[in-house]
């Protein structure tokens, strides 16, 4: 059996024996048509099951109403709490949304914001592949398309970029360890290169600053993956020390929960002897025993605000291309891991 086409606007204007214009007017609710023409227009849309081009409609109008969105990584629950966020507030603003997964690599991102401005979209949000360093491509798409950064950015692309306070949340995050008395405090980061790595490693060491704390260079330790493997992997070696650290400060849950995972497996009381924080509030969380504090981050809030600031530029294109952070306030949340039996 052969497919059906679509009804074209044509086909409703000879129907109704109106002119395409009208049809066009009519189906947009424009203030010429009457309300009685417009109905029976829309009425036999319906009946025909007419599906506006939207392609089409946005080579005529520069508009098509739909955002290109680029991320890492779908699966990442920050992530999928972002996107959560970027398509409610796109749906009440009337736009639609097109979402692409980098996967983590340059080359497939950049591929990808080609595929967007291709499909004609009206501006991009990106949050950036984690080893990107060659940005000249997204500049060129910068001079003819809104782009707003979100969650991973890099300040060699002067656009608007919508961020947490990376800095000040790992500053009170290692602020809350030196309260309850901890003074040898680990840190597991990303190697270089990494935005949200170097505001939280800044804001650990402005935190042992602020307190008088001498930097010990042998317990910042640094992997290319920072993921549950090489948290455990990590902590390993700091229980290796002969001097070992009284806690740990690791900038995602993931090396977070494979810290308190080999913590359990040398015995090791958490956290009257080693008390642990995680940075993103994820679902495992709380599910790991002790329960582990850690900084909450607003995904939500993040993707409204990233879409807010570029349907404003959509609608308000400015002349120059001006960089601005957008900071949201992220929340510490306290649990056993680093409370305990202090509580």
């Amino acid at each position: 059996m052969a497919k059906k086409r679509n009804t074209t606007l044509k086909e409703l204007a000879q129907e109704l024996n109106l002119s395409i214009s009208t049809v066009s007017r009519a189906l947009n609710g424009h203030p010429d048509i009457s309300s009685e023409t417009m109905e029976k227009v829309k009425r036999l849309a319906r009946q025909m099951h007419y599906v506006p081009n939207l392609f089409a409609r946005g080579f005529r109008s520069r508009e098509t109403y739909i955002l290109g969105v680029i991320v890492p990584s779908i699966s990442h629950m920050l992530t999928a709490t972002m996107l959560k966020g970027i398509l409610e507030e796109a749906e009440v603003r009337g736009y639609r949304v097109i979402i692409s997964e980098s996967k983590n690599n340059e080359t497939k991102q950049v591929e990808m914001l080609e595929t967007m401005t291709q499909f004609g979209v009206d501006g991009v949000l990106m949050s950036l592949a984690r080893k990107t360093t060659k940005v000249e491509e997204v500049l060129q798409v910068l001079d003819r398309l809104p782009i707003v950064l979100f969650d991973k950015v890099s300040n060699k692309i002067p656009c608007t970029q919508v961020v947490i306070n990376e800095e000040e949340a790992a500053f009170n995050a290692v602020g809350h360890l030196i309260e309850l008395g901890k003074r040898r405090i680990a840190i597991i980061k990303e190697t270089e290169n990494s935005y949200n790595s170097e505001k939280r490693y800044a804001g650990y060491l402005r935190a042992l600053n602020a307190h008088g704390i001498p930097i010990n260079e042998k317990i910042i330790l640094s992997t290319e993956d920072i993921s549950i493997d090489r948290g455990k992997h990590l902590t390993r070696i700091l229980l290796s020390m002969k001097e070992r650290p009284d806690a740990i400060f690791a900038i995602t849950d993931d090396a977070a929960i494979g810290a308190i995972q080999t913590l359990h497996r040398f015995k090791v009381d958490i956290p009257e002897e080693i008390a642990v924080v995680g940075f993103s509030n994820s679902a495992h969380s709380t599910i790991i025993d002790p329960a582990l504090t850690t900084v909450d981050q607003p995904g939500d809030r993040i993707g409204r605000t990233a879409v807010k600031f570029l349907i404003d530029e959509i609608k308000n294109p400015k002349n120059e291309i001006v960089t601005k952070t957008v900071e949201i306030k992220t929340n510490l949340i306290v649990r056993d891991s680093t409370l305990g039996s202090y509580v």
